[in-house]
């Protein structure tokens, strides 16, 4: 979880009341001194580091991975895409995304408040080198810019993270539109629901410490119906599609694992011992999932393959992404594990039995990989499993607060979908020509090869 940026009124003495308890000495004092909330240098450099090691997964890391996925004429294509819809989403956020998400409650509160924020930080309006937001410790803060920007960058690569299901097929031009009505109608509101202060479910106390519902789930489900609106690739699925460069998609995968230490452990908001434990599930979740995706090939007759283990790797990821902060180690082990072996049966399994095109498994390994992380979540929790749960925590009540914003989550992804790739189709025809598909979408789409 994330706490939202101070807004206006509220008093560093609130911040205090609401996240720490007073000492002893303190609590039976006529009048206690108010906390002055200040900068933390320390923590302030942390989240400017983490907020790159994020950029980083989107470029290079995303785009090598998906780019090496697909066919040779496509891997300038898909690496645009990712990185164009990218940029995309930091243009729209500094607009009006950050205010949406964590802006002032709109005015009069109200329902509406679970959703959705304000206007009034549009264009970042009130927002200065002083101005501040503040982190799990009442009295340290960061600067509300660097907020900004490590948020940002989470938009950034949601959004990009859909494409994986609809690359080879769909117009630049489309995926432009598409990203500016989803970033609005769907990832807006949920980062709010989840993360902001007075969304429905922060105030539930839902457990996504960097987004298993906010960013996996929302773009797999996502990923799953663009690619239905969408229809298959031609020859799909009877023509052979294998990947072009698996030692690209190698990298990419490196990548995103190094960056990722910023994605979770850089959700703690600060340097300290909650960061250290999400440090220490990133890579012990991860190993597992690598590991035991080549196991699975194994049991099932195959040869442990690089793609597996890379796939492995982003599943493990994806699963501790929830529980980084709210998981021990080996409850975040097993939670790599069993994604890890979940999502392979959802791709070699549940995609070929139902017949969608989800070309690079955006929902086999995030959308499935990301349920399992944030339902799992509710039960690594638990103190009696090593988790850092009160010593009073109700696993049956968690769960089902998990299981509401996990449901909600696929919903609000799924229609939300749907009305963003119908404008989309509206305004661009949404599909390439069988000619540009066939040539491939570099020089259909962009005049160059990624190879001559």
């Amino acid at each position: 979880m994330k706490l939202t940026q101070k807004i206006a009124g509220v008093g560093a003495a609130c911040a205090a009341a609401a996240f720490t308890a007073l000492p002893a000495f303190a609590q039976a004092a006529p009048a206690a001194a108010p906390v002055v909330a200040t900068v933390n240098k320390g923590d302030t450099a942390w989240m400017m580091t983490s907020t790159v090691l994020v950029m980083m997964m989107i470029l290079p890391g995303l785009a090598l991975f998906y780019g090496g996925l697909t066919r040779a004429k496509n891997m300038l294509s898909t690496m645009t895409q990712i990185g164009a819809v990218a940029c995309l989403a930091m243009l729209i956020w500094v607009m009006y995304g950050y205010s949406l998400a964590f802006g002032p409650d709109l005015a009069g509160g109200g329902f509406l408040t679970n959703f959705i924020a304000s206007f009034d930080k549009a264009f970042l309006k009130g927002v200065t080198a002083a101005s501040q937001s503040a982190t799990f410790t009442a009295g340290v803060e960061i600067p509300e810019y660097v907020f900004i920007c490590f948020q940002m960058t989470f938009a950034a690569i949601t959004v990009a993270l859909v494409l994986g299901s609809v690359v080879e097929r769909m117009k630049f031009s489309a995926v432009m539109a598409f990203g500016a009505v989803w970033l609005t109608i769907v990832y807006f509101p949920i980062a709010h629901m989840v993360w902001a202060s007075s969304g429905l479910f922060f105030k539930a106390g839902a457990l996504d410490f960097a987004g298993g519902t906010v960013v996996h789930i929302n773009a797999g489900v996502s990923a799953l119906v663009a690619s239905l609106m969408l229809g298959k690739r031609m020859g799909y699925p009877n023509t052979p599609m294998p990947p072009h460069s698996l030692t690209l998609t190698g990298v990419g995968t490196g990548l995103l694992w190094v960056g990722w230490f910023g994605f979770n452990a850089g959700s703690a908001l600060e340097a300290n011992g909650s960061a250290g434990l999400a440090m220490i599930n990133t890579f012990v979740a991860t190993a597992s999932g690598g590991l035991f995706w080549m196991l699975i090939e194994r049991v099932r007759g195959h040869k442990g393959s690089a793609l597996g283990f890379c796939s492995g790797i982003v599943a493990g990821l994806v699963a501790v992404t929830p529980a980084a902060g709210n998981s021990g180690p080996f409850g975040a082990i097993v939670l790599g594990a069993v994604a890890s072996v979940v999502c392979f049966f959802a791709v070699s399994v549940l995609k070929p039995k139902l017949g969608y095109d989800d070309a690079l498994d955006a929902f086999g390994v995030h959308g499935i990989g990301g349920m399992i992380g944030a339902v799992g979540t509710g039960i690594v929790y638990a103190p009696s499993l090593g988790g850092p749960g009160a010593a009073d925590y109700a696993m049956g009540a968690k769960l089902l607060v998990q299981i509401e914003a996990v449901a909600t989550t696929i919903v609000w992804a799924a229609i939300g979908t749907v009305i963003a790739i119908t404008i989309a189709k509206l305004v661009t025809g949404l599909r390439v020509a069988r000619e540009v598909e066939q040539e491939g979408l570099d020089l259909g789409e962009h005049g160059e090869r990624a190879y001559n």
